[in-house]
């Protein structure tokens, strides 16, 4: 078992859905501690039936850890993760920092879980928006060959942290009773308008957001020259990201093959009745861990193309479940656990 588990960042948004799903995780554990920022130090936790003390987060925090799930800004992950390695711990980080590192992995246990299981330090969860992509388009490579991957994403305001969801909703209740709100987390208001911008401007006008999508599939999937275009925009959804995807084939896929490809994928769940108008949606997919795909059809654009729509909870798959997952893996490979 891990005899040592710590969880940094427990008091965040992904870090409380963390602690539900490793309080429902039964996995083989000796002892947990949760670190924090100096400011929430000594906090009262409550985690398993007990309560535990938040304790701060410096360099000397991870002594007789050999594991260290983490989810923190980039800049907390770039001072202290290197530390938990150093002391010997497995560290699997949430944070956008060590991503694109070579030697980092980079890491969906659906997708490349053996990427996992030969790194001996960092082990980085993705992006929220390119998990639940990827997830998507891994069956699809497998049975046919991507060439080309076009994503329109719709991402809910919680993927921007508690404060997003507070703008959404003070906002919201603000342009309703006509009142002033000022935004602290969006540059315009996200109250019943859309935001064409996540992350900030790079090369060729493309968002951060936009070229973690381009670069991260590329490495997650092995496919260096993989052609992917994004475009990211940020919608007045409380939660899960939402994504119109359109792929290229080294040969034509069927809807009916895709359907089925997609319902045979372990963490996929397809919605597709059009008759019944039933499709995924924000409203229906929030909670729930799985990669949900509806409204495939062929693309009438191109005869090696496929469309299709792709929901998912940017909290729990894009983010915390995805480490959970990791780590249940390590304990598989690591201790024969057969949780």
């Amino acid at each position: 078992m891990f005899q040592q588990v710590a969880v940094v960042g427990a008091t965040g948004a992904v870090g409380r859905i963390m602690l539900q799903l490793l309080a429902n995780s039964q996995l083989p554990v000796g002892r947990y501690r949760f670190l924090s920022s100096a400011r929430s130090a000594g906090k009262p936790l409550d985690f398993c039936g007990r309560t535990y003390h938040l304790e701060e987060l410096t360099a000397d925090s991870f002594q007789g850890c050999d594991l260290v799930i983490a989810s923190t800004p980039d800049d907390v992950a770039a001072k202290y993760l290197p530390a938990a390695v150093a002391a010997g711990a497995t560290v699997i980080d949430e944070s956008g920092y060590f991503r694109m590192k070579p030697e980092i992995p980079l890491v969906i246990p659906e997708v490349n879980p053996q990427a996992a299981l030969i790194s001996k330090g960092i082990i980085s969860s993705p992006n929220c928006s390119t998990t639940q992509m990827v997830v998507a388009l891994k069956p699809l490579h497998d049975a046919a060959g991507l060439k080309r991957v076009i994503v329109s994403s719709y991402q809910a305001v919680s993927g921007a942290g508690l404060q997003g969801s507070v703008d959404l909703e003070e906002g919201t209740s603000a342009l309703l009773e006509n009142k002033p709100y000022q935004y602290t987390t969006f540059i315009h208001p996200i109250a019943f308008n859309l935001i064409p911008q996540i992350g900030s401007f790079k090369e060729e006008g493309y968002t951060s957001e936009e070229l973690k999508m381009v670069y991260e599939t590329r490495k997650i999937l092995g496919l260096p020259n993989l052609a992917v275009n994004a475009t990211c925009v940020r919608v007045p959804v409380a939660n899960c990201h939402s994504e119109s995807i359109t792929v290229e084939t080294e040969r034509p896929l069927s809807p009916e093959e895709a359907r089925r490809l997609f319902a045979s994928f372990p963490g996929i769940k397809v919605v597709d009745d059009p008759q019944a108008s039933a499709y995924p949606m924000p409203a229906t997919c929030t909670g729930h861990d799985e990669v949900f795909v509806g409204r495939i059809r062929r693309d009438l654009s191109h005869p090696k193309g496929l469309s299709f729509w792709c929901v998912s909870d940017n909290l729990r798959k894009g983010a915390a479940t995805n480490a959970v997952q990791i780590a249940q893996l390590l304990a598989r490979h690591r201790f024969g656990w057969q949780g």
